[in-house]
């Protein structure tokens, strides 16, 4: 026990530290390159925090069990968006440029859309399926980063020019290995949390709907408190928008190339598919919530925080009620 315990602090260390670095490398690159922080977020941060569950979604499609990248693209894109970006929006509201939020959202909508269309009519996501949802990974990132070379030159802050003078390959590393970090930290903290909580005797269903739920979250939580700590809100925005467009294209585009799936039934309300009933619909719901405002008015407002969070709960408490 006490060598869970300690693996399970050297995780919480390792994350912590890996946040920061992370977030450093990333907001020194977008000050170098003058590109906002949102698509910086948007783009190399999200494919980061993302990068933990493109490991998993393909090792378990080439073991069989591709369904698995199903519900762990809707599940993260729920925590996602209704934990984490709603507290960080609950704790710091904040102006957004709406420029640069309109290609991720429309992304993320035209794959959610696409996504939820083949779960609806034939509930089996084909090799063509995956085939195209990683075009639609690819033609995103041509076209963000076609937009981040196209956005207008501005005049540098003291910042951006110090952040010139520094050498590149020092905010590489600080990405890469704090990307490192933050996979190997969440992995020994999951694990060994749930050592630890089973012998508490904790229930399976509790130590599932937290910890391991958590645990696919935790590369997004961890540069979320980090971003916002630092002051980069932004940047925090982009990631989450930029994961969950990730989740959908990457992740479950990955899997269904590799091995292609239909989706689970296990789980079932009035007889019907739990995942068509309430998992999608939140999904659409609670990214609507948070982007479509927020489109309109350039801003991030409290109140879109705390009904998103609200949402979780209600979620969190149907799960347990099934």
């Amino acid at each position: 026990m006490f060598l869970t315990i300690l693996l399970f602090c050297i995780g919480l260390v390792l994350l912590i530290k890996g946040g920061d670095w992370f977030v450093d490398g990333a907001t020194g690159c977008a000050k170098r390159f003058h590109i906002p922080e949102l698509l910086i977020g948007a783009t190399v941060v999200s494919i980061g925090t993302t990068l933990p569950e493109v490991m998993v979604s393909a090792t378990s499609a080439l073991s069989g069990h591709g369904e698995i990248a199903y519900g762990n693209a809707i599940g993260s894109v729920i925590c996602n968006t209704s934990l984490i970006a709603a507290l960080t929006v609950a704790i710091r509201p904040t102006d957004v440029d709406k420029s640069t939020l309109r290609i991720p959202t429309l992304f993320f909508f035209v794959s959610a859309i696409f996504y939820a269309l083949i779960a609806y009519t034939t509930g089996f996501f084909a090799r063509w399926v995956g085939i195209v949802l990683l075009l639609l990974f690819v033609v995103y990132m041509v076209l963000t980063v076609r937009q981040a070379t196209r956005m207008p030159k501005v005049e540098l802050t003291e910042e951006e020019k110090e952040a010139e003078n520094n050498p590149l390959w020092k905010d590489l590393v600080l990405l890469v290995v704090g990307a490192a970090l933050i996979a190997i930290g969440a992995n020994l903290l999951v694990d060994n949390g749930t050592k630890i909580a089973e012998a508490l005797g904790v229930p399976e269903a509790v130590i599932g709907l937290t910890l391991v739920a958590l645990g696919t979250s935790l590369p997004e939580l961890v540069t979320a408190i980090t971003s916002l700590v630092k002051g980069h809100s932004a940047l925090s925005l982009g990631n989450i928008i930029g994961a969950n467009l990730f989740n959908l294209v990457l992740v479950s585009g990955l899997s269904s190339t590799l091995k292609p799936f239909t989706i689970p039934e296990d789980s079932v309300i009035m007889g019907h598919n739990t995942s068509l009933l309430v998992d999608i619909p939140l999904m659409l719901v609670v990214m609507a919530i948070l982007t479509l405002p927020t489109l309109k008015n350039g801003k991030l407002k409290r109140w879109q925080g705390v009904i998103l969070l609200l949402l979780y709960v209600c979620f969190c408490a149907l799960q347990f009620s099934i």
